[in-house]
């Protein structure tokens, strides 16, 4: 399609019945369903009701704390009809972090729902589920059904970034940057009418919109909404709605394959499971367990990055090398030989990275030298395959060497027992880091340090500066939303944390 936009793709549903949104999660209170048609119907009244509210002479930005429900994709609609800016607010956050990043975002109001935090934000705040809404929204159910001509680069939608390493910084979305990959992911996976995508990912988060939402609407397909992530209710509801595509970031897959084998689990209409940031290990699992396919990807909400595993990429690789994309040494700007873990780098320029809102010193940063930083770490492999090594952020200084640590986690997930692994630096009493490490191990699973210690001993991969100085065993680790794991929030505990921690005496 030339000059993608979602308003194009939505106006093709427009007069759409035999599909739409599905949405429920009891099972026993049954399955909601609304026509495409009806849901931009719905679209036209929200917006119309959103101009009597906001400013004209104000960006016409509104705030999102909502769960998945068909309330959160009618204000996607509005979007796309009106101009109207939904900016995601992490319903995480609290206070004044919220206020700081809803005053970032210039928002004018904020929709609410039951799964807003009670501490909400100190601007106009509004209960999309009380009476007085519906009455506003009922004076509105006839507006018109128009579509804006909107330009690729219009922006559609702000959406924060983890905060995984620093305050969240709005992402500008714009309709390519939505429609895009929407329409890309709908032909590479073959989805069309006949299909429904599954959504339990936060539509707050750009792997919901993009590797969720976008493909659904580009395609024809219907939408099946589960307000909030549940390992033991995906494949129910899988059968229920008889969706074909979800979309996934982080650990959901770990969570599914930790519930209880049943005999019936490939018995299942769900032919594709499109994500990024799964476990390597329980990719190949989870395909073989459900008669799944399961493509992982690499990117981020910024887009600057993109890296897409082909037939022949090696398991725990990302894809190979392309489009411009490199690895280049944090100390030197110069490309890394094979091996040597370096930054992320697209050397072509902002790739669809289209600038954070509000924030022009991040965005300098991230475009600094006219090319993309992605803030990743990476090595190649002999083949030119990229692995990841971790974050920026993550970066350990360990006796004057440089440290990823992905290539160590990776390890320590070999260990008997465990099913999660985090590691993170904390100060050297000296100079420099030290490798901290916190597991997780599966429900009654016990740990003996001595067993550990042989087990690192074992692992030649495992670098004399890579061992452990200290082992945290937890019984989970601290997540956001979209289940990042929060290293800072264990970095800045280090050793003085309410779990047992073990120190390693590190190989020589």
């Amino acid at each position: 399609m030339a000059d993608p936009t979602v308003s194009r793709l939505l106006s093709a549903l427009a007069e759409v019945d035999d599909r739409g949104v599905y949405s429920g999660d009891d099972p026993q209170a049954g399955t909601s369903f609304v026509s495409w048609r009806n849901h931009i119907r719905d679209g036209a009244a929200l917006a119309a009701t959103l101009r009597d509210r906001l400013d004209p002479a104000q960006p016409p930005h509104v705030g999102v704390l909502l769960g998945n429900t068909p309330f959160f994709s009618t204000v996607l609609v509005a979007a796309a009809l009106s101009g109207i800016v939904p900016v995601g607010l992490n319903p995480t956050r609290r206070g004044a972090a919220l206020q700081r990043d809803a005053d970032l975002a210039d928002c004018q109001l904020v929709l609410a729902d039951s799964s807003a935090p009670e501490a909400g934000v100190g601007i106009d705040t509004v209960d999309v589920e009380s009476d007085a809404f519906a009455a506003e929204l009922a004076r509105h159910r006839d507006a018109d059904v128009t579509f804006r001509t909107a330009d690729p680069d219009d922006l559609f939608m702000l959406i924060f970034t983890s905060g995984t390493s620093g305050d969240p910084k709005a992402v500008r979305c714009t309709h390519e940057k939505v429609a895009f990959p929407g329409i890309m992911l709908a032909e590479r996976f073959g989805l069309g009418p006949a299909d429904t995508c599954y959504l339990s990912m936060p539509l707050f988060h750009s792997n919901a919109i993009m590797a969720g939402w976008g493909p659904a609407v580009a395609a024809g397909a219907s939408i099946a909404l589960r307000r909030r992530f549940s390992a033991s209710q995906f494949f129910p509801d899988v059968r229920r709605f008889g969706a074909t595509y979800a979309n996934y970031v982080g650990k959901p897959l770990s969570y599914v394959l930790a519930t209880p084998p049943q005999p019936d689990d490939a018995d299942n209409p769900l032919r594709v499971a499109y994500g990024n940031e799964g476990a390597p290990r329980d990719l190949t699992r989870f395909a073989e367990r459900f008669g799944v396919q399961v493509v992982d990807g690499f990117g981020s909400s910024e887009g600057g990055v993109a890296i897409a595993r082909t037939p022949d990429t090696p398991e725990g690789a990302l894809g190979p090398l392309v489009n411009g994309v490199d690895i280049i040494d944090v100390d030197t700007g110069k490309p890394c030989p094979p091996g040597l873990v370096g930054e992320l780098v697209n050397t072509t320029g902002r790739g669809q990275f289209r600038g954070y809102y509000n924030d022009p010193d991040a965005e300098a940063e991230r475009l600094r030298g006219g090319v993309y930083h992605s803030g990743d770490l990476a090595y190649r492999d002999e083949n030119g395959f990229a692995h990841f090594a971790g974050r920026l952020g993550d970066w350990m200084r360990v006796d004057g060497e440089n440290l990823g640590t992905a290539p160590i986690e990776r390890i320590l997930l070999r260990f008997s027992g465990v099913t999660e692994v985090a590691v993170y630096p904390i100060p050297d009493p000296a100079v420099g880091d030290q490798v901290m490490a916190a597991l997780v191990l599966a429900d009654g699973a016990p740990f003996d340090i001595g067993e550990f210690h042989e087990f690192l001993s074992a692992q030649t991969d495992l670098g004399p500066k890579q061992w452990p100085s200290f082992v945290r065993v937890s019984s989970a680790l601290p997540r956001t939303e979209t289940f990042k794991v929060l290293k800072r929030q264990l970095a800045a505990e280090a050793t003085s944390c309410p779990d047992p921690v073990y120190p390693i005496t590190r190989r020589r």
